[in-house]
């Protein structure tokens, strides 16, 4: 049975409006507040036969988990995440070159749903979790993500390593970014199908998923900063495979 998050603020809820209206559950507005911002999106609630409330600023504070909720929270379904097989159908059925990211056990609600944000804007297929070590997909997440999360195929699996052998059946090259390989991720071929791996904060790849890539690279730096934040590190790998497949 899916369950239901809430998630606040104008721009979280607008992304869910624009994609999956049908997913909203209801919508708790301050009571006091009166402008045109509030109103507009009302409107368009109202188009969808969306129920608003008003409610108190202390229950919004509440429901948000006392965030920044600028006067607005909205219930939304959120929907069972497809798994181990329903992956494997997803890519089969691709027809160009795939660009696959795979989080391995990324425990940081807001770098989860950052690393969500650089996939959908570098064009990935999809996004692949582990079910057990990967932080939940919460109003965090959803909020962190900019709307990204409503426009993704993300997949949550049970044995990450499982995934990538059948992965690799499909002719899917599996690069694991690890900082102790002296393989610059940089001097990759990234034109063909692959999935990029991500470690989790601090401990990077676990050992069997390092074990499983068919390839590890290091994205070279200099200064004295021993690594990068691992959504700012994926970013920069997605956007360099996007930048090669356009040249």
């Amino acid at each position: 049975m899916s369950k239901s998050l809430f998630i606040y603020g104008f721009h979280g809820i607008q992304a869910q409006l624009d994609t999956n209206p049908q997913n909203i559950l209801k919508v708790s507005t301050l009571d006091n507040r009166q402008d045109k911002r509030l109103n507009t999106l009302i409107q368009q609630l109202d188009q969808h036969g969306i129920r608003v409330e008003k409610t108190s600023k202390q229950k919004l504070e509440k429901l948000s988990g006392s965030r920044t909720h600028q006067g607005v929270v909205a219930e939304v379904l959120l929907p069972t995440l497809p798994n181990h097989d329903e992956l494997l159908n997803h890519v089969s059925k691709l027809n160009h070159p795939s660009l696959i990211l795979i989080l391995d056990s990324i425990q940081d609600p807001r770098n989860l749903g950052a690393c969500l944000r650089s996939a959908n804007a570098a064009g990935v297929d999809c996004v692949v979790i582990n079910k057990d070590g990967s932080a939940p997909v919460n109003a965090l997440v959803h909020k962190t993500s900019a709307g990204a999360l409503n426009q993704l195929k993300v997949f949550s699996v049970t044995n990450l390593s499982r995934s990538i052998k059948a992965l690799q059946k499909q002719d899917i090259w599996i690069i694991g970014l690890d900082g102790s390989t002296d393989q610059s991720f940089y001097q990759i071929d990234l034109s063909s199908s692959i999935a990029i791996v991500m470690g989790t904060e601090g401990s990077g790849l676990r050992r069997l998923t390092k074990q499983s890539c068919d390839q590890l690279a290091m994205i070279p730096m200099k200064g004295n900063v021993e690594s990068l934040n691992v959504s700012v590190a994926t970013g920069i790998a997605l956007f360099e495979t996007s930048r090669q497949r356009q040249l």
